[in-house]
């Protein structure tokens, strides 16, 4: 087997939020976004965190399988793990062959259709069984205050990716006097209606949970004074969403 290395921030033996089943989560370091209610923002440096070869990390996720039942496997998220696509294919690939169900977490800002990430990208979905797909706003302007990065390219890897038959579930995390107004929300809706493959919708609420995490960065925070969403806005954002209970 390969010797690839990828930088690893941390692992999670028995993941209950990461995808179908029980999952082992790979959460891989490196992400461009800068999300202004980031809970993970030590995994923002791509040269951070332990290195690992795909041989090992199969080899350790497999002393779980007996847990993951008929829908669990393999998730990998970050960070950002599109910035490790090389590792990633590998590693996917490697699991696919032990058949291993795979689960792509991800905010897709690293897409592009340019070479060679575009046919690495391809290859990938091929051996992906499931992307959670972060949408964190559907407004271009929004989204660029919110992340500092466009968000036009994750809208085209998600139409691309219903093309292409790809299985989604869509996140979004309900951030108050950011991405909460009902206008973004029916627009939000009404992009996920254009997608052929989506099986389910998540509507995460906005915490301050990682509020820490800045704070020993020595990296100001910049939602200071905003309070999670109530539980009655977050009900109103999944009615608008069609989600059910």
């Amino acid at each position: 087997m390969s010797e690839r290395i990828g930088m690893v921030h941390s692992l999670e033996s028995f993941g209950s939020a990461d995808g179908p089943g029980v999952r082992y989560v790979i959460f891989l370091n490196g992400c461009h976004m800068r999300c202004q209610f980031c809970h993970n923002p030590d995994t923002w440096d791509l040269r951070a965190g332990r290195e690992y070869t795909v041989s090992e990390l199969i080899q350790t996720a497999l002393r779980y399988r007996s847990y993951w039942g008929s829908e669990g496997g393999i998730t990998v998220s970050g960070g950002e793990p599109l910035l490790q696509i090389d590792f990633l294919l590998e590693l996917f690939s490697e699991a696919k062959k032990k058949d291993i169900h795979t689960t792509l977490d991800t905010s897709g800002n690293p897409f592009t259709r340019e070479e060679p990430f575009f046919s690495k990208w391809k290859e990938l979905m091929e051996v992906t069984d499931l992307v959670m797909l972060d949408i964190k706003h559907i407004d271009e302007e929004g989204h660029r205050i919110l992340t500092g990065q466009s968000g036009e390219n994750i809208k085209e890897m998600a139409r691309l990716m219903s093309d292409l038959g790809q299985p989604m579930w869509i996140r979004h995390v309900l951030v108050p006097e950011r991405n909460d107004k009902d206008e973004y929300l029916h627009a939000l809706a009404a992009f996920i209606r254009e997608l052929r493959t989506v099986e389910k919708v998540e509507v995460l609420p906005y915490h301050t949970l990682g509020v820490f995490k800045w704070e020993n960065l020595g990296v100001p925070y910049p939602l200071e004074g905003i309070d999670p969403p109530s539980p009655e806005r977050v009900a109103h954002a999944k009615q608008i969403l069609g989600i059910g209970d």
